[in-house]
């Protein structure tokens, strides 16, 4: 999978990401004051193709002149009903504000979506006041049921189907 978004390159994980999106994501937490856990919450970064591409999600890195500037990614759970969870949605500070986390939660709908899925759901912690501003201009609502200890919020989203043509 290749997008383009500006001059910014959506494209999917590769093992040589690894590192790299891990540092990103390592990052990002330490500026909120949130721990790197990569021995628990931050072990699917580390062991992507277990946590993201057997389990039929997708992990995406995003490039910026060759740099790993942000990440998004989601895999199927039980929780709910035909559900996925986002996870590791992460940007660069420099790289926010440019509608980029838009593009990227709206294109991780889209794709879900289009591959059947009818809930989203997502975890998130009350530091990271840009990402529930995004989820929640996008329609996510609040929900219960933490599984993640550095997280204090759960969202979910209702994704609604095109209808079928007899339906209409």
């Amino acid at each position: 999978m290749e997008i383009r978004y500006h001059n910014f390159l959506i494209r999917s994980w590769q093992p040589r990401d690894r590192a790299a999106a891990a540092e990103l994501i390592r990052s990002v937490l330490s500026a909120y004051g949130l721990k790197f856990e990569p021995k628990g919450a931050d072990l699917d970064v580390l062991a992507v193709e277990a946590f993201y591409t057997e389990r039929g999600g997708e992990f995406w890195v995003v490039e910026h002149e060759g740099l790993v500037v942000g990440t998004a990614a989601y895999y199927p759970i039980a929780r709910g009903e035909n559900a996925v969870e986002i996870r590791k949605m992460y940007l660069f500070p420099g790289y926010r504000g440019l509608g980029l986390g838009r593009f990227l939660l709206e294109t991780l709908e889209q794709v879900i979506a289009d591959r059947g899925f009818q809930q989203i759901w997502l975890e998130t912690a009350s530091v990271l006041v840009e990402a529930i501003q995004l989820y929640e201009r996008n329609h996510y609502q609040t929900s219960t049921g933490v599984e993640t200890a550095r997280c204090d919020r759960v969202y979910v989203k209702q994704l609604t189907l095109p209808l079928a043509p007899s339906a209409l």
